[in-house]
């Protein structure tokens, strides 16, 4: 197996991600069945809808709020979706420098347009970077493709734009739906169970991806 590119997924694999940190948060504003609409394996189509840039952040908040029959503000409402967001490691992002020697690497992240400008910001205030864009050939942000993981054209259409042979490009997520998806495309790809390891665990001093990686995909 001869791998020349590798893309990246975001949350859960750089950047860190608690799902049940922004769940917590709608509860305390009264959406007390608001995880039986949204979860990391499934959501309602308002999210993929959100995902794939077919609503806009202030239709967003009124579907919102008439699924959930409350009065919240647009800043609660941002505030407990934005939950989720946590840090990115340092000692990640160095790798991703390094790594984007040996490698083309790209970023393929299911986001939306409330979460973007928020981890941007975080970005910038933290680490000086004005765009997560810049440590990747090129990045592909659903909610601007207008499709989403773990649809196979999202994989298709990467591979179709930057002319990758799929047999030669390594997909590493932490969503096991998104690596199957991914696989049917015909792309090797790589379950990252967060709860064990990190992208780090991935690759090399050298900066390469480890010899044994097929060991390290998961069932």
């Amino acid at each position: 197996m001869k791998i020349k590119n590798i893309i990246f997924d975001l949350g859960g694999v750089l950047l860190n991600i608690d799902y049940q940190a922004t769940i917590n948060e709608f509860k305390k504003l009264g959406m007390e069945d608001f995880d039986a609409f949204f979860t990391q394996a499934a959501q309602h189509q308002l999210f993929d809808r959100m995902d794939k840039g077919e609503v806009s952040p202030p239709s967003f908040r009124e579907e919102l709020r008439m699924l959930s029959g409350l009065d919240i503000s647009d800043s609660e409402i941002d505030t407990a979706w934005n939950a989720m967001l946590l840090d990115l490691p340092a000692k990640r992002l160095a790798l991703l420098e390094r790594v984007g020697k040996n490698y083309r690497t790209f970023l393929l992240s299911n986001t939306n347009s409330i979460h973007y400008p928020a981890y941007m910001d975080y970005l910038n205030r933290h680490y000086g970077i004005a765009d997560l864009a810049a440590l990747f050939e090129k990045q592909y942000l659903s909610f601007e493709i207008g499709m989403r993981k773990p649809d196979r054209e999202i994989y298709e259409y990467v591979l179709s734009d930057q002319g990758l042979d799929a047999g030669e490009t390594m997909f590493i997520d932490d969503s096991f739906q998104h690596v199957e998806g991914a696989r049917k495309a015909g792309v090797h790809a790589v379950w990252l169970d967060v709860k064990h390891q990190e992208v780090n665990d991935l690759f090399t001093e050298t900066h390469r991806l480890r010899q044994d990686i097929e060991r390290l995909i998961l069932p």
